[in-house]
């Protein structure tokens, strides 16, 4: 008897998009999406790393189509959206994981320039995919938003001042949307990491990590348990993305190996 061969796939006929897909989280979510008979829409910012997911799920068999977006350009999100329905038929899930950390800097040595880069791109970016998205899953009358947010979104020594608010921002949005559309078959949840192996520290410029930040911030990191794998955190957006979670609503599932535990 071989019912495995004939399991049905967790995400089978769905359609989702995945942000910040070239690389870390993002990428192994598309991939595992994608593997659980999902038809993926990966963007990223950098087309040499799409180039090299495309190429990767060519070789897989994997239903993964990419395009480059730039998560803080209102077009770019209306041509991420309206793609996804173009090209799949519909749109059935929606991953925000694309993201950038600021350099750690307490609220006195924020400027503005790198406060608005980092709410473009870690708040208002998610907060009008999700506001297209969510008018699609009104007239279908269903839909799942999983927002990547992060410790930084739940405690305040995470990161700096910039990134820290940007991810309660993700936090109360998860919330706020999960409750207001949970009667219309539409459920937001966010997950929020501890450390994970990525690329995201590209995106920090350590040569502004200042003796204030190495006391009050970097004396907890020997607290981290261990760093987590971008596998492990896909398999938790599998899990809220299918209908094993099906009464998890408006939640932040922490998968952090333990470290918020302190």
């Amino acid at each position: 008897m071989q019912h495995s061969k004939n399991k049905m796939k967790k995400l089978e006929n769905k359609v989702a998009i995945v942000t910040g897909a070239g690389s870390g989280i993002g990428r192994e979510i598309a991939k595992l999406f994608a593997s659980e008979g999902s038809s993926v829409l990966a963007t990223d910012i950098d087309p040499s790393r799409l180039e090299a997911l495309e190429k990767e799920a060519l070789e897989q068999k994997l239903h993964i189509k990419t395009l480059l977006c730039d998560m803080s350009k209102e077009k770019d999100i209306e041509k991420m959206l309206d793609h996804a329905v173009k090209n799949f038929g519909t749109l059935d899930i929606l991953v925000n994981n694309a993201g950038i950390m600021d350099n750690f800097e307490p609220v006195a040595e924020v400027d503005d320039r790198l406060w608005e880069r980092v709410m473009n791109v870690n708040v208002t970016g998610p907060f009008r995919a999700m506001r297209g998205a969510v008018k699609i899953f009104l007239s279908k009358g269903s839909g799942n938003i999983i927002n990547i947010s992060s410790l930084g979104g739940i405690n305040g020594a995470r990161a700096g001042a910039a990134y820290t608010t940007s991810k309660h921002a993700i936090t109360g949005l998860t919330k706020n949307t999960g409750y207001m559309y949970s009667k219309s078959g539409i459920r937001c949840n966010a997950i929020a990491p501890g450390a994970v192996e990525t690329n995201i520290a590209e995106t920090i410029d350590f040569s502004k990590v200042t003796s204030l930040v190495k006391d009050r911030i970097m004396a907890g990191m020997p607290l981290n348990p261990r760093n987590g794998k971008t596998e492990e955190i896909a398999k938790v957006a599998l899990f809220l993305a299918s209908e094993d979670s099906s009464f998890i609503n408006g939640e932040v599932l922490v998968v952090d190996g333990g470290w918020n535990a302190y």
